[in-house]
């Protein structure tokens, strides 16, 4: 990156927030913040990959940055965590992120999945639910029991990508380990999703009129499962004759063009039917293997990740600093918030080392499966963006003292997985 891109960025705070007037193009705002988001988001996480992390977590770090700015006496780009445009982008971002997280897996891993990592998977998700829930039982009693449960959702999420990330930069990706860590985190994804939607869709249930009862909860969660089900089988059986047919079409990005139409088509769907989007941008990238895009070898063309990364490279960091930019530094002055974070982040780490116990094979490193589960990363923080959506009564479920600390849990996990996964492959003695 040019150093003359960075130096222009003082002078864009000389600009005076009203100096986008009432009648002019509403782009224009919008093209303002897309500046600061994008050159703080690709600077901050240059500095997060020097030190060993993530750029997912500079990105983040760069929209705290920019969303407390006002407190330095930098005005003019706190509109970012608000601004109406941002927030679409942010929304097809996300979209767009679990499309790819769907990508890195196929239905046959999930179906080939050994015993131990299903049983890791689901110990997984249940533990971590049940501690988040009881996070905010005790420190948020008086919030309503929605907000327990988003909670516990919250921490049911797994990274895969940043636990595969370290497994393969410290090469053991082949290991028994390895291979139930991440066949454990793509069900898990799987289940922490199910569950997301189910908490979704009573909450807009309950702001609906709808009944909170049992019955109600068990026929959202079977809803969701039976939409996932659904999409993966129809999807399986008839995605092989879409993209044989989009083969016979010329022009440049057939394949992106139709592999996100079918994204979009099932992200609506899953709205439609009262369910989060992302489930359905999740089970799109589920469906579409390699296989489907032989036919594109010819165009130079044999993964769809790689077609698809540009776009990403856009989007992704709209939404991780537009996440950032909601977090209010403020909060942290009360010892509240900092309890709160503290036993998230504890309960985030204790539920995956539970999930340990679902090993079932012998001379298997059971700490570095459950350090291999911690990280949070992306996926737990598009687990909070749509806890911070949710509304009950007009009043929102996640209020800001929460959403910061589900924010620093989801930093936390992600920083301490890296060291204590390479320390426990390392120490292969250790809880075998």
């Amino acid at each position: 990156m040019k150093r003359g891109a960075f130096l222009a960025l003082p002078v864009l705070f000389l600009l005076p927030a009203t100096a986008f007037a009432a009648g002019e193009d509403p782009s224009l705002p919008l093209l303002f913040y897309l500046v600061f988001i994008l050159l703080s988001a690709k600077l901050m996480g240059h500095i997060g990959v020097l030190l060993g992390q993530p750029s997912v977590l500079g990105e983040l770090c760069a929209g705290i940055l920019l969303g407390n700015l006002g407190l330095l006496g930098f005005q003019g780009v706190e509109g970012i965590a608000a601004n109406p445009y941002v927030d679409i982008l942010a929304r097809i971002g996300v979209i767009v992120l679990l499309f790819e997280v769907g990508l890195e897996s196929t239905i046959r891993e999930i179906l080939g999945v050994g015993l131990s990592s299903l049983l890791v998977a689901v110990l997984g998700v249940a533990a971590p639910f049940g501690l988040g829930w009881m996070v905010g039982a005790w420190l948020l009693p008086e919030a309503s029991p929605y907000a327990h449960a988003f909670l516990g959702a919250t921490l049911c999420a797994t990274s895969v990508g940043i636990t595969a990330r370290v497994l393969k930069d410290i090469g053991k990706s082949q290991e028994k380990e390895a291979r139930i860590i991440l066949g454990a985190a793509v069900i898990d994804d799987v289940l922490g999703l199910i569950i997301l939607a189910s908490v979704s869709g009573i909450i807009l249930a309950a702001e609906g009129g709808g009944s909170p009862g049992f019955w109600p909860q068990a026929a959202i969660a079977l809803k969701a499962g039976v939409f996932l089900a659904g999409a993966l089988l129809l999807g399986a059986l008839f995605t092989p004759k879409l993209f044989s047919a989009a083969a016979k079409l010329r022009g440049p990005g057939v394949l992106v063009g139709v592999s996100l139409a079918f994204c979009f088509l099932l992200a609506y769907l899953a709205g439609v039917a009262g369910l989060a989007p992302i489930v359905g941008a999740f089970a799109a990238g589920l469906i579409l293997e390699p296989v489907h895009f032989h036919e594109f070898g010819e165009r130079h063309i044999h993964y769809l990740e790689d077609a698809m990364r540009p776009l990403s490279e856009f989007l992704a960091p709209v939404f991780f600093v537009q996440m950032g930019a909601k977090v209010d530094l403020r909060v942290f002055a009360s010892t509240d918030t900092l309890w709160l974070a503290a036993a998230l982040t504890a309960a985030a780490v204790v539920g995956k080392q539970v999930c340990s116990l679902g090993v079932l094979e012998r001379g298997v490193n059971r700490w570095a499966v459950g350090f291999g589960m911690i990280p949070r990363g992306e996926v737990g923080l598009i687990f909070a963006s749509i806890g911070a959506a949710l509304v009950l009564g007009g009043e929102r479920i996640i209020d800001a003292t929460t959403y910061s600390a589900v924010i620093i849990m989801v930093l936390l996990t992600t920083l301490a997985t890296p060291p204590l996964l390479k320390w426990s492959l390392d120490s292969r003695g250790t809880g075998q």
